[in-house]
């Protein structure tokens, strides 16, 4: 991924955050010479001695029989937004900007490993499900099917694991340019609906 300086991420906090905010990652992989990319939530585990990324698959996929030991690449996108000149107070003065699109993103690199185990597999849909169920009236878990079902549909699912080797972070949010420029477009975004993003570009360093 290309990161100007001025929009590279470093802050493990916000790198962190953005994971948990968004977590449906992309998972690229590559086998005999052709890349696949694979669209699962992953929850982050920060307590051990290494950082990890964990999931889970459907058995019938074969990610997980050609990616076991590879490194790959997982990919999180936080909340994006096209930005038009027209929000820019110095367009209608010089007459010197172009569009552009907005984005937080985060790039995580480490090596995969399988994780075939009943116990592991319960556990990662037991805390995906109690942390996306959580704004729920009366969350569902998995106590609410019978055991018999709950088995039957784990025997179906096998576990990944990455052990993170790198995070890359980039946040573009109009760093280069003026800060009325960076306010302006981060106003007219806040207006459309875009409040996050809005709210990271008037915090951003210009």
């Amino acid at each position: 991924m290309y990161v100007p300086a001025h929009f590279e991420e470093t802050r493990p906090d916000e790198l962190h955050r953005l994971i948990r905010d968004y977590p449906l990652g992309i998972l690229v992989t590559g086998h005999d010479g052709l890349l696949d990319a694979n669209h699962l939530p992953f929850e982050l585990e920060l307590s051990g001695a290494k950082p990890l990324l964990r999931a889970h698959v459907a058995r019938n996929n074969p990610v997980w029989q050609e990616a076991d030991g590879e490194e790959v690449l997982v990919i999180f996108r936080g909340e994006h937004a096209y930005v038009s000149p027209n929000w820019y107070p110095s367009k209608h003065e010089a007459h010197r900007q172009v569009p552009t699109w907005n984005y937080q993103v985060v790039h995580v690199r480490g090596r995969l490993k399988v994780m075939d185990e009943e116990r592991f597999v319960r556990g990662v849909v037991g805390r995906l499900t109690r942390t996306h169920e959580a704004s729920e009236e009366k969350p569902w878990k998995m106590s609410d099917s019978t055991p018999e079902f709950i088995s039957g549909m784990l025997a179906n699912i096998v576990g990944i694991e990455v052990e993170i080797g790198e995070i890359i972070g980039k946040s573009k949010l109009s760093q280069n340019k003026e800060e009325r420029d960076r306010l302006g477009a981060a106003e007219r975004l806040e207006q459309l609906g875009s409040g996050e993003l809005s709210a990271a570009m008037k915090g951003a360093l210009g």
